[in-house]
C-alpha cells in the first residue's frame, strides 16, 4: 500500500480542478441546452476534450498521486486495498474540492452563457425512463472506467505506461455513447462541483444518479478486477516455466 502525503493530496485537488474546469467548459460551449439553440450538441468533441485532459493528467500527476482525480476511482482503489482508508477519505474531500472551485471559475467566466447549462453540471436526459434507467447508464460507464484503471495502472502485470491512454480514451469512450443519456458524469466529484453552483435541486435523484450509481460501479469493477482478471493473470504466471 503506497504512503500518501501533502504532495498527492494536493495533486488530486488540482488535477480534479483541471479536470471539471475543462469538462464543465466544453459541456457549457458544445452542449446545447434548448430546442431552438442555433447549435446541436457535440459529444464528440465533448468526449474528446474528457479523454484528452485526463490522459494529459493522468500522464503528468500519476506518478505523484495515482491519478485519482475522481471518488469512484479511490473507491475502487481503497477495495483494492491501495490506498489506506484515511488517505483515501482525504482523496475524496480535496476533490469535491477541486470541483466545486472549477465551477466556480467556470461561473466567473462563463456567466451568461453558462446559466443555462448549469455551468456544465449533468442531467439525465429525458431519452431515459427515469432515475434508475441513469442509475444503470453511470454505474455502468464508471464501471468500465474503474475496470481500465484497475486493469493497466493497478495490474503489476500490465504495460502500465499504456495507462493514461487507456484510461483516457475509456473516459472518452464513455461520453460519446452515455453523454446524451446523463452526460455521462461518472465521478461524483465532477457532477457535485457544476451541481453545487449551478442547480441545487432534485437532490435525492441526483444523489442516486451521480453518486450512488458510480460507487456501485466502481465496487464492481473492483471486485470484477479481484476475482476474475487478477486472479486469471496469477494463474497465467504461474503456468510460466
Amino acid at each position: 500500500m503506497q504512503d500518501r502525503g501533502l504532495a498527492a493530496y494536493l495533486t488530486e485537488l488540482v488535477g480534479t480542478f483541471i479536470l471539471v474546469f475543462a469538462i464543465a467548459t466544453v459541456v457549457t460551449l458544445y452542449v446545447a441546452t434548448a430546442t431552438n439553440a442555433q447549435t446541436g450538441s457535440d459529444f464528440a468533441v465533448v468526449g474528446l476534450v474528457h479523454g484528452f485532459v485526463l490522459f494529459v493528467l493522468v500522464a503528468a500527476f500519476g506518478a505523484v498521486s495515482g491519478g485519482h482525480f475522481n471518488p469512484a476511482v479511490t473507491v475502487g482503489a481503497a477495495i483494492l486495498r491501495r490506498i489506506d482508508p484515511v488517505d483515501a477519505v482525504v482523496y475524496i474531500l480535496a476533490q469535491l474540492s477541486g470541483g466545486v472551485l472549477a465551477a466556480l471559475l467556470v461561473k466567473g467566466l462563463l456567466l451568461d452563457e453558462g446559466r443555462a447549462g448549469h455551468y456544465g453540471a449533468p442531467a439525465v436526459s429525458s431519452l431515459l425512463q427515469g432515475t434508475f434507467a441513469g442509475m444503470v447508464v453511470e454505474a455502468l460507464g464508471t464501471f468500465l472506467l474503474v475496470l481500465a484503471v484497475c486493469a493497466v495502472a493497478l495490474n503489476p502485470r500490465a504495460r502500465q505506461d499504456w495507462a493514461p491512454l487507456a484510461i483516457g480514451l475509456t473516459l472518452g469512450l464513455d461520453v460519446m455513447i452515455f453523454g446524451p443519456l446523463t452526460g455521462s458524469s461518472v465521478n461524483p466529484a465532477r457532477w457535485f462541483g457544476p451541481w453545487l453552483v449551478g442547480v441545487h435541486a432534485d437532490v435525492g435523484k441526483n444523489l442516486l444518479v451521480y453518486v450512488l450509481a458510480p460507487l456501485i460501479g466502481a465496487a464492481v469493477a473492483a471486485v470484477f478486477y479481484a476475482l476474475v482478471v487478477s486472479q486469471r493473470g496469477e494463474a497465467e504466471a504461474k503456468d510460466i516455466p
